[in-house]
């Protein structure tokens, strides 16, 4: 019987690896932006708030009825705020031992946020039919900032504008913050909603200042899901469309 426990270390090489399996095509299609990903919506959130983080196991195939398969997660914070305080433990621990450095090489600068796409599309050609084409491409030295700078992360949208002013009411009210992703084949089965369901309630029993409560991101290319977490207590926050998204909330 498939069960939820709370993370633990031993977990962060399959939770890197459904990080990655669950990418929108754009960042999956691109070797270098999914090998960065995991540093940028994973590891920071189970290296610096382990205590709101829960992964769903698979022991199906397990003599271990404790142990067996991690097939999803649910990580976050229960205060963005203090998580990006505590932020520069992440970079020492993470982001700057040798591994960190060759999977995210450091940003040339952290003054000025890159476009996330990068300006001019990218020849390319397609492995199956051999067909040359030119594509819009993740500027992996945006993804980069994102990975070494909380602010850029979790806190402001694109400066000037609705998006920043909107980004800055959004964390101010909910302080809370979480990702899920579930391998294709646990998807629609449940298990979403109990897992948000158990880090809702790690957020409540925290001690933090989780504000009003939790938001996520949802990805552009990705909104299909959208339905799925207004059936599970979240409602849109207008704002997000600005850069590509759809940012929504939930009280607590």
């Amino acid at each position: 019987m498939p069960f939820i426990r709370p993370f633990e270390p031993r977990d962060a090489e399959a939770c890197m690896h459904i990080c990655i399996a669950t990418l929108p095509p754009t960042l999956a299609a691109d070797e270098i932006a999914a090998r960065m990903s995991p540093y940028i919506w994973c590891l920071q959130f189970t290296t610096l708030s382990p205590q709101t983080c829960f992964v769903l196991v698979d022991n199906t195939n397990s003599s271990n009825l404790e142990d067996g398969e991690v097939v999803g997660y649910v990580i976050g914070t229960p205060d963005v705020h203090a998580f990006a305080t505590s932020y520069p433990r992440y970079i020492a621990e993470v982001l700057q031992t040798p591994q960190g450095l060759h999977d995210v090489p450091p940003p040339k600068q952290l003054d000025t946020l890159e476009s996330w796409l990068l300006p001019f599309p990218v020849p390319e050609t397609d492995s199956a039919s051999g067909e040359k084409k030119e594509v819009l491409k993740v500027n992996t030295e945006s993804l980069a900032q994102h990975a070494y700078n909380p602010k850029w992360l979790v806190l402001e949208g694109p400066e000037g504008g609705k998006a920043e002013h909107r980004r800055k009411e959004l964390v101010e009210g909910w302080r809370a913050m979480l990702h899920i992703d579930l391998l294709e084949g646990w998807q629609g089965k449940g298990w979403g909603r109990r897992m948000i369901e158990r880090f809702c309630e790690a957020v409540k029993t925290s001690g933090a200042d989780y504000g009003k409560g939790v938001y996520l991101g949802v990805n552009g290319e990705n909104t299909k899901v959208v339905k799925f977490y207004e059936k599970v207590g979240f409602k849109v926050f207008e704002g997000g469309e600005v850069e590509g998204s759809v940012w929504m909330v939930r009280d607590l």
